[in-house]
Parts: structure tokens; C-alpha cells; sequence
């Protein structure tokens, strides 16, 4: 009896040093710390947005003509009402002067008449005063009053030709102003399209031309980009927004909902979009931003801060994570109840506690129960 027990003894102990000796080694994970900070609720564009301008105009010349000067360069600075470009246009200047010089003639001769005017009116006034007195005859008066009238009449002809002298000359001067090219408000030339001697030609409808000069206010950026329209609903005008630029990794920026588009936008037709206008708050003043960079935008809707979080990566199917057991060197599932969250962080409102280490890496494998080594 005795050596059956020693047997068994001796082939249980046995049984646990192979098993001892064979059982699988601990895999190294990498875990994280459960902290608390801040979580957000974020809506971030589908495609990537760009910068523009709050004004931009692609300027053309309101008729055809020879280009005659190019007043500024490509990447100029320009101030509102500053000239940009002139056609040939000495035949309007031609006119112009002739015009002037006939206004001025008859200014004169409308100055002459009117004084002839005014004199047969005194002379037609004095005679009604010795007819009252009987030492002007009837006919005499009748003579003087009818010279008082056609002076007058040709008084008033006179006047109404330099006018008409008048006109004649604003109207060339619009057509001396239509052969310059003016800016409408103050920015950078982004594009010139011709040189001296081509001759440029206004759009006719339906047929788009490239613009003569190309004309950006680069004092006031804002960013248009597209969301998803299941995003849309949850967006309003005013909520806080951040701004990053390819350009200038690493940095964001500042922004803020000024613009949501009253339509869904289908150039895609499985992905269908709603256009956001973000303005800069404030505008960046160490970053020197150009019309046309690619941007991104994460639109807070909600922000929660000093929580307790987790990164969203370790969160396993139904809200679990695997916490790491230091008595028994193993993981084990937990069930969280979870609040906010983005595709970098998520609430943790029960399940967890400050401190707690977790699976970070759910490629090293390892589930319920599996013994890990945790990386240094």
C-alpha cells in the first residue's frame, strides 16, 4: 500500500514538473496607464479642406483691346482703386481732347449769349417803363420784348449744347476708364494672364477665359471643408474648431464654425458631404498662410475635461479591455461603461480606476487569462 501511494506521489510530482517545465512562456505586452484629461466629441472633415480667401476675384477686361502696360507684377501688394493694367486707348484720349475742346467753345459762346440774353432783358424792362410813361410806342415795346425772348431761347440753346458737350466727354472718359484694369479692394496679385501687346478679349457667355489678373485679399483666410452628412446635424454655427496644416505639422489652430452649407453636396455618390467654412480665431500671426493649402478640421461638438480616459485602440468588442494582474501575471477582461469618445480617447465612467494598466497593443496578442511580461 505504502508503494502505491509512494508511486502515485512520485508520479504526480512528476506530472507537475513537466507541466512546469513545458507550460508556455509569458508573452511581453506593452500597457498603458489609465490617467484622466480631457475627452472630446469631434466631427473631422472626410476629405481634405483647403484655405481661402474671404474675397477673390478673377478680374477681366470689359472689352477688347491691345495691352499697352502692365502696372504691377505677380505677388504685388496693391491698394482698392489701384490701376493694374492698361490698353491702348490714345484714340479715346484723342476724342477726349477734342470733346474738351468743344465744350470749351461752347462755354464760351453759351457765356456770350446769355450775357445778350440778360442785356435784351434789361433793355425790354426799361421800355416797358417809358411805355407805362407814353414815351415808348406799343411796337417798340412789342420789338423789344420779342428780342428779350429769342435771346433767352438761344441762352438756353446755348447751355443745353454744353451740356450735351458735357456728357459727350464723361461718356469717353467711361470708356477711357473701361481700358484700365482697377483694383476692387486692396490684396496680391496671384495671376497675370498677358503681356504687353497681346490683345485680351472679354468672355463671351458660356465660354469661360482665363482672367486677366488674378486678385486675392489675403487679410481674411478661412477654411471650407467637407463632413460627412451624418456629422451635419450635430454641427452648428460657433463651435469651437481645430485647424491643422500639412504645411505646418505639428501646429494647430484655432477656428470656429462660421458657415454650414444648406445642401448636401453629392459629387460622391456614396459619400455625400456637407461644406464647412471655418474662420481662423484669432489669425494666425506666426504662420504665414497661402490661399490654396490643405487643411484638415476636427469640429469640437462636446468636450469633457479631467476624466478618466483610455486610448480608444485598447477598447476590444463590446467596451472591454484587458488589465493587467500583477499578483497573477495575467490579463484579465473588463467590462467598461464608457462615455465620450473619438478615435484617440475615450471616457471611462465605470470599470476602471486611476492607475489600472492595460493591453495598449492588441497585436501582441494574449486574451483573458493569457501571463504577460509587461514591456519595459
Amino acid at each position: 500500500m505504502k508503494k502505491l501511494l509512494t508511486f502515485l506521489l512520485l508520479l504526480i510530482l512528476a506530472g507537475t514538473a513537466l507541466y512546469w517545465f513545458n507550460r508556455p512562456k509569458p508573452i511581453e505586452v506593452t500597457l498603458t496607464s489609465v490617467e484622466t484629461g480631457v475627452v472630446e466629441q469631434l466631427a473631422a472633415n472626410s476629405r481634405a479642406g483647403t484655405v481661402r480667401a474671404c474675397r477673390r476675384s478673377r478680374l477681366s477686361m470689359p472689352q477688347g483691346g491691345r495691352v499697352e502696360r502692365l502696372l504691377v507684377d505677380e505677388g504685388d501688394h496693391v491698394e482698392q482703386g489701384q490701376a493694374l493694367l492698361e490698353l491702348w486707348n490714345r484714340d479715346i484720349k484723342a476724342r477726349m481732347d477734342e470733346v474738351a475742346a468743344t465744350l470749351r467753345a461752347r462755354e464760351i459762346h453759351a457765356s456770350a449769349l446769355c450775357d445778350t440774353a440778360a442785356l435784351a432783358q434789361r433793355e425790354a424792362r426799361r421800355t416797358e417803363s417809358l411805355a407805362r410813361e407814353r414815351l415808348a410806342s406799343d411796337e417798340l415795346l412789342d420789338q423789344r420784348q420779342t428780342e428779350s425772348r429769342r435771346a433767352a431761347l438761344a441762352c438756353e440753346e446755348a447751355r443745353a449744347l454744353t451740356e450735351q458737350a458735357s456728357a459727350t466727354l464723361r461718356l469717353h472718359q467711361v470708356l477711357l476708364d473701361e481700358t484700365l484694369l482697377k483694383a476692387p479692394f486692396a490684396g496680391v496679385v496671384a495671376e497675370i494672364n498677358g503681356e504687353v501687346g497681346e490683345y485680351v478679349t472679354p468672355s463671351p457667355p458660356g465660354v469661360p477665359t482665363p482672367p486677366a489678373v488674378d486678385l486675392i485679399d489675403d487679410s481674411c483666410l478661412y477654411v471650407r471643408a467637407p463632413i460627412d452628412e451624418v456629422e451635419a446635424a450635430r454641427l452648428a454655427v460657433g463651435q469651437p474648431v481645430r485647424i491643422t496644416l500639412d504645411a505646418f505639422r505639428g501646429q494647430s489652430f484655432a477656428g470656429e464654425v462660421s458657415r454650414i452649407a444648406p445642401f448636401v453636396s453629392e459629387l460622391e455618390k456614396q459619400a455625400r458631404t456637407v461644406d464647412v467654412d471655418v474662420r481662423f480665431t484669432p489669425p494666425p500671426t506666426d504662420a504665414h498662410l497661402l490661399v490654396g493649402y490643405s487643411a484638415d478640421i476636427e469640429v469640437i461638438i462636446q468636450q469633457h475635461a479631467d476624466v478618466l480616459r483610455v486610448p480608444t485602440e485598447t477598447l476590444l468588442q463590446n467596451n472591454q479591455v484587458l488589465r493587467y494582474n500583477a499578483e497573477s501575471g495575467t490579463l484579465q477582461s473588463v467590462q467598461l461603461k464608457t462615455g465620450l469618445g473619438n478615435w484617440t480617447w475615450t471616457e471611462v465612467v465605470e470599470g476602471l480606476e486611476t492607475g489600472d494598466r492595460i493591453l495598449r497593443s492588441l497585436d501582441s496578442g494574449g486574451g483573458d487569462g493569457t501571463r504577460v511580461v509587461p514591456a519595459p
